[in-house]
């Protein structure tokens, strides 16, 4: 049922006009389509969630010999018209259905797949992306992206904090103080997905988690936790944590982690605050209460992201955290 309810969301125009209209999404997709052009070329490919079907018709551009575009969603009989309009139903085979109930028949030289949702892995469709990887994909295979990381950091954000708490205290000279603490739990209790910028960031950024998108396994998603320790670079009164990502999109030879001496080498897809937007834009976990930061001054903690039992699709985030000799959890 929640599957259903998840396809059924994905059926609607808006979500896709919205992705579609994210140049930094689409423009990088169709750089690394080009940039891998001699694995796409006369090659077999699955698109995995192919939405629309706009990827799927960039690699059929780029000269695949077949593509296979998967979408569970309704949007699917959509895709399959746009590819007719287009002239390109001798090379991409629409399928309607989920990847795991889907058959082909063939092995595939890439699997491509835009299937990032918010903070990484919220709604992700990472698993099919998996299964396909383990049913279909041939030995020596291109995964696009072929790697990804979730990053986290604290944040400072007081109008943030002042437009969702402080704005009860005088409103139309009416002293409204009582809502604040309903006000924090409605504003703070679940994450928000909203843009900052660099400048609301106190630290460098820690890694919660990366993926290999060749090795990665469904039981290592279901439950992700990471330790971490900042020091705050100036004072500041910390209001949260702020989670964005990156995607990678190189061939496998280069997927074992390194540090690359030449940032060109790979073409990446960013949602970091420093970045121009995304729709994915940054998830953000406030905390009720602020606490007040001196330079220097130790954040520690951890945090545990895992798959919800009743849905997959959801997450649920814990955090432990310390600082200034006090303990919360969240």
């Amino acid at each position: 049922d929640f599957d259903v309810a998840y396809f059924h969301s994905y059926a609607h125009l808006g979500i896709h006009q919205e992705m579609i209209k994210d140049r930094v999404r689409t423009d990088t997709y169709r750089d690394a389509i080009m940039q891998h052009q001699s694995f796409i070329a006369g090659k077999v490919v699955v698109d995995v969630g192919c939405g629309t079907g706009i990827l799927s018709i960039f690699c059929a551009q780029a000269g695949a010999k077949r593509v296979y575009a998967i979408d569970a969603s309704d949007i699917a009989l959509q895709a399959n018209e746009v590819v007719k309009a287009n002239n390109l139903s001798d090379v991409v085979v629409v399928l309607h259905g989920r990847v795991e109930d889907v058959e082909i028949n063939e092995e595939v030289d890439v699997i491509i797949s835009e299937w990032m949702g918010y903070m990484l892995l919220y709604e992700s469709m990472l698993g099919s992306v998996i299964n396909a990887r383990d049913r279909w994909l041939k030995p020596g295979g291109l995964i696009l992206p072929s790697s990804s990381t979730l990053y986290m950091a604290p944040v400072t954000h007081t109008d943030r904090y002042s437009d969702s708490v402080d704005f009860w205290r005088n409103v139309y000279g009416i002293d409204m103080s009582a809502m604040v603490s309903l006000a924090k739990q409605c504003a703070f209790e679940e994450p928000s997905v909203e843009t900052i910028t660099g400048e609301n960031v106190l630290t460098w950024p820690h890694v919660v988690k990366y993926i290999d998108s060749y090795s990665v396994t469904i039981q290592e998603l279901e439950s992700v936790t990471a330790k971490f320790k900042f020091n705050s670079m100036m004072r500041a009164p910390l209001h949260g944590f702020a989670f964005w990502f990156d995607v990678e999109f190189n061939g496998h030879i280069h997927s074992q982690r390194k540090r690359r001496t030449n940032p060109n080498e790979a073409l990446v897809l960013s949602t970091a605050p420093e970045d121009p937007p995304t729709h994915w834009q940054q998830t953000l976990i406030y905390f009720y209460d602020p606490i007040e930061l001196e330079q220097d001054q130790l954040i520690e903690g951890l945090v545990t992201l895992s798959q919800s039992k009743e849905n997959a699709r959801f997450m649920n985030i814990h955090l432990e955290y310390t600082s200034g000799g006090r303990s919360y959890v969240k």
